[in-house]
């Protein structure tokens, strides 16, 4: 059985990070490749939502006994085999779980552009994210 409390409650330290990441979202990106400080506060918060988001699946994943996943961004795989995410969003949730890897393996520099974009254009995927597990939530509760 799904922990609820516990997915409610990552899904509110989300739903911070949002909050925080939205004070970035007007950053251009001369300014965020000229300030070091801002580019740690923009990436690692990128992660913490990233990661608090592969946590949410996990927990889900393994309390619904669903496949075990071979990678991070198979988790988001089997929410969509089942229903829980749509399939149209596997390619956002694939690039997320890439992106993670990048910044917390360092496999790369990290492309200032990516991470503006990013910011401008795919900060819905996490809502969209929150919402899909609002709703199964709901579901499981009937």
């Amino acid at each position: 059985m799904v922990d609820k409390n516990l997915i409610l409650r990552k899904i509110s330290a989300l739903d911070e990070y949002l909050k925080q990441i939205h004070e970035y979202t007007d950053l251009s990106l001369k300014a965020y490749t000229a300030d070091w400080k801002v580019q740690r506060i923009v990436e690692r918060t990128l992660q913490m939502m990233i990661e608090t988001c592969m946590d949410i699946s996990g927990h889900i994943i393994s309390d619904e006994k669903f496949r075990i996943p071979e990678t991070y961004a198979d988790m988001f795989h089997i929410l969509a085999e089942n229903k829980i995410l749509h399939e149209s969003q596997l390619t956002a949730f694939d690039k997320m779980a890439k992106f993670r890897n990048i910044i917390v393996h360092n496999y790369e520099k990290i492309d200032p552009e990516i991470a503006i974009g990013i910011l401008k254009k795919n900060l819905n995927d996490f809502e969209y994210f929150k919402a899909a597990i609002i709703d199964h939530l709901k579901i499981r509760k009937k």
